[in-house]
């Protein structure tokens, strides 16, 4: 008889939720009375990982642990994975673990048989800063309505700045660097760029000042290695190894932890590029991606209505693209209700209750999960290191019982690797080849600068550049659509519209290659 038929009525109804009958991941093992049981594991399905989570809990309270976890096992059903690493110590996926006194013991109480092992991985980094191959967008594929929330626009800003870009488009002017779009927008506040400015509409010389000063410092921050060429490719995101696991992307954040609003945004031009990019597929019998967002509070933080909007739209819509979505944060508190409502499966780490907030987001936690035998509050805040309450969606999609769980150890190493290792890794990688040497095309900056610098005719003042010459501008319109900077989206809008750069949710676009 198994451990599972022994036990108490309640705690069996709990153990015969997570009786999946399909692929699952392995969490952990049902906690009940103080007692851990083996014999009554505690699993999610892998057709519901495109349903979304979140993983929550204090600082130590292994968070990242579970990520490793979870990671390795997706990564072993051929499921790849995206990590983003903030503090630099997820790389040891990629080696095996080392046993020791604990990792057995952890096994033996919750029914592991512990084998080390390291998982397909690759190594990137924001621009370069760090270990990693360099991830890079085009300040036109990054869009007006992300890079408002790196340079902290307020909104009426941001609509300005969506007008520059709508300018650029309609111009040929390709933004592929800051110095582009800076360039674009002391053209609009000379004496030359005023007309053109009028004829946008809306956009005040003051406003283009201060996003001129604002892009101005976000340079001197050291932020213009993230944008250029090449351009990353998400698609490099959902690779898989010839053994047939899936490929854990490992995004170092370390460089940047300090620039939380950079980084997280960031995460999310890469998923909504990923949603741009991908078809859709329905429900499928496994992820096509499962993407984990830490430090998800930053993202939200701050943010303009406009921005949350999509952030909820995105997440929604995303998972009939077989992508799952995990955010990563210490309160479920941090993410809005309306983005917390859609993530179906929850694994939540002990939470403190030191002070009256404390206390207040506690409440408000046990409110967020299903009717349960335990006293969460209790529960919540007596957990140890390694330990959760887990709630998922079963495989019929309902959410299974509420069961505190005693979690898995990680079969990779739990720590970072050797700095001079990830290098050679890193460089040996089929995408540092790609990626690495950053390329410096003409676009925006170069063509008004040689605008500038052009001579005029003999006796007559230098042309505006709408009329230099009547066949000037169909000139430059077919050299924007040959780039290929026009998505699917294009075919559906009208005519005027169809001479720009469509975007999706964010105002995010990538010209084909």
């Amino acid at each position: 008889m198994s451990d599972s038929e022994t036990l108490p009525a309640g705690a069996q109804e709990i153990a015969s939720g997570y009786a999946f009958g399909g692929p699952a991941l392995e969490l952990g093992a049902l906690l009940w009375d103080g007692r851990c049981h083996p014999g009554a594991p505690v699993r999610v399905p892998l057709s519901v990982l495109n349903r979304h989570g979140l993983v929550a809990g204090a600082t130590g309270t292994g968070k990242t642990k579970t990520l490793q976890l979870v990671a390795e096992q997706l990564s072993a059903q051929g499921v790849p994975v995206f990590l983003a690493d903030i503090k630099g110590d997820l790389s040891g996926i990629a080696r095996p673990g080392q046993p020791g006194d604990r990792v057995r013991g952890r096994a033996a109480e919750v029914g592991q048989e512990w084998t080390p092992a390291g998982f397909p991985a690759q190594f990137l980094a924001l621009g370069g800063l760090g270990h990693g191959v360099p991830v890079r967008a085009t300040v036109t594929a990054f869009g007006p309505v992300l890079l408002s929330k790196v340079l902290g626009l307020n909104r009426t800003q941001e609509q300005s700045l969506g007008l520059i870009f709508h300018y650029a488009d309609t111009k040929g002017l390709e933004l592929v660097d800051l110095k582009d779009l800076r360039a674009v927008v002391a053209f609009l506040t000379s004496d030359e760029g005023r007309a053109e400015l009028r004829e946008i509409g809306g956009l005040s010389t003051a406003t283009a000042g201060v996003i001129l000063r604002s892009l101005t410092a976000f340079e001197a921050e050291g932020m213009a290695d993230f944008f250029g060429e090449p351009e990353f490719g998400t698609a490099d995101l959902l690779r898989t190894a010839p053994d047939g696991r899936g490929v854990v992307s490992v995004l170092e954040l370390a460089a940047v932890q300090d620039r939380p609003r950079l980084f997280s945004t960031f995460l999310m031009w890469l998923l909504a590029d990923l949603f741009h990019d991908l078809p859709e597929v329905g429900d499928l019998d496994r992820p096509k991606l499962v993407f984990f967002f830490d430090e998800a509070h930053l993202l939200f933080g701050d943010a303009s209505k406009a921005f949350l909007e999509s952030i909820i739209r995105t997440v929604r819509l995303i998972r009939s693209k077989g992508v799952g979505v995990f955010f990563v944060t210490q309160s479920p508190k941090d993410v809005p209700s309306d983005v917390l409502g859609q993530l179906g499966s929850r694994i939540q780490h002990a939470q403190r209750a030191f002070t009256p907030d404390d206390q207040k987001a506690l409440a408000a936690t046990v409110k967020t999960f299903p009717d349960s035998p335990y006293d969460l509050a209790e529960l919540l805040t007596g957990l140890g290191t390694g330990e959760a309450v887990v709630t998922v969606l079963g495989e019929q999609g309902a959410p299974t019982p509420v069961a505190a769980t005693r979690l898995r150890a990680p079969e990779s190493l739990m720590g970072p690797v050797d700095a001079d290792e990830l290098d050679r890794e890193v460089r040996a990688s089929a995408l540092f080849a790609r990626y690495a040497q950053a390329v410096d095309r003409e676009s925006a900056y170069e063509r008004l600068s040689a605008r500038r610098t052009a001579p005029p005719e003999a006796g007559r003042p230098a042309p505006a550049p709408r009329t230099k010459a009547p066949e000037r501008e169909p000139s430059l319109v077919e050299e924007v659509v040959g780039s290929g900077m026009f998505k699917s989206l294009a075919r559906s809008v009208g005519t005027q519209l169809g001479r720009e750069i469509t975007r999706s949710l964010f105002g995010t676009a990538r010209r084909r290659r």
